[in-house]
């Protein structure tokens, strides 16, 4: 894969840049980064930044195109805290749908050898029972508008796919973190960090995470191997945890004792429900397991980091961020 040059979407971004990185610096691979602000300058020589204006079915990808061999796909209209459209579904579909399929098309005309999309865990559904972890080839059951427009995105991609010499692969990870993570993730760590008291210690449901190293080391053996094409892989660490389980772990990366109260998860339901938190009492209660075998017996891949070590290098960058 040494000749090769590899576009990335999405490429300054959590996921992004972590690919990036991995593929121009410690590969010494040629990467194409599209971005809007004109003004980015790369890390590395290997980059070679070209000016995009946005992600929907009329951008014009042909200079970015120009020699590039493999594209991965990983930017995306995520979800929005404070919707404000009337209208949510249309909004992804104009970046999630025609934006990515736009993209899609232009490559494979272009010559371009491989497509691998950053899908969702949540083309599956929000939740599992117990014991009954999603598979890569479950039917989908998507529930919020973000779901259904990455499922729609897989459909049209998978279609392009066959009527064309482009081969595409599909990532679908679980909740990502890592050294930078954002969000709830990070929010949880300052917690943990300040020893805010929580009322999280008897949850036992199961949850299925990924490190940011492991999902970047996914896609780059779906890069190359010729068994990933044209098929569907879920990514987490391979370990799952319960809420419970997760705060400890990430309090002794921290080497600071998570201080958590083992409040009736039923109460914090209904106080969930009540105020209107469905989802994040979803994220924080129900279970969400995935099954990657597919991943250790089409491409021999198993996750390089355990969960113990991925936390501690991520509370490692937490901490370290702090002092600087």
């Amino acid at each position: 894969m040494s000749a090769e040059t590899i576009l990335v979407t999405g490429g300054t971004g959590f996921l992004g840049a972590a690919l990036t990185e991995r593929l121009s610096t410690q590969m010494e691979l040629a990467v194409v980064l599209p971005v809007r602000d004109h003004r980015f300058q790369p890390a590395s020589p290997s980059v070679r930044v070209v000016q995009i204006d946005g992600l929907d079915a009329d951008t014009h990808w042909g200079h970015a195109l120009s020699g590039v061999d493999k594209v991965v796909h990983a930017a995306a209209r995520v979800h929005v805290m404070k919707e404000s459209s009337s209208d949510p579904l249309a909004e992804f579909r104009k970046v999630n749908v025609d934006g990515t399929l736009n993209l899609a098309r232009q490559a494979a005309a272009a010559g371009v050898k491989r497509f691998i999309f950053i899908s969702s865990i949540k083309v599956n559904g929000e939740f599992t029972e117990p014991g009954k972890p999603f598979c890569a080839d479950d039917l989908p059951a998507p529930v919020d508008s973000y779901g259904i427009s990455k499922l729609e995105a897989e459909q049209k991609l998978r279609a392009l796919s066959s009527t064309t010499s482009m081969e595409v692969v599909i990532i679908r990870p679980v909740l990502i973190y890592g050294p930078g993570v954002k969000a709830n993730f990070l929010s949880m760590m300052n917690w943990i960090h300040k020893g805010v008291p929580l009322p999280f210690g008897a949850i036992h449901n199961k949850r299925s995470l990924v490190a940011l190293d492991n999902v970047v080391d996914l896609i780059v053996t779906c890069l190359s191997h010729p068994a990933a094409a044209d098929q569907i892989f879920l990514v987490s660490d391979g370990q799952d945890v319960s809420t419970t389980e997760l705060l400890r772990k990430t309090g002794e990366a921290l080497n600071q004792r998570a201080r958590l109260i083992p409040l009736p998860v039923w109460m914090m339901k209904v106080l969930a429900l009540s105020l209107g938190r469905r989802a994040l009492s979803q994220r924080l209660f129900d279970s969400l397991q995935v099954d990657i075998s597919k991943n250790r017996q089409l491409l021999d891949w198993t996750p390089p980091l355990n969960i113990d070590m991925a936390l501690k290098k991520t509370a490692q960058y937490f901490l370290e961020s702090r002092i600087s």
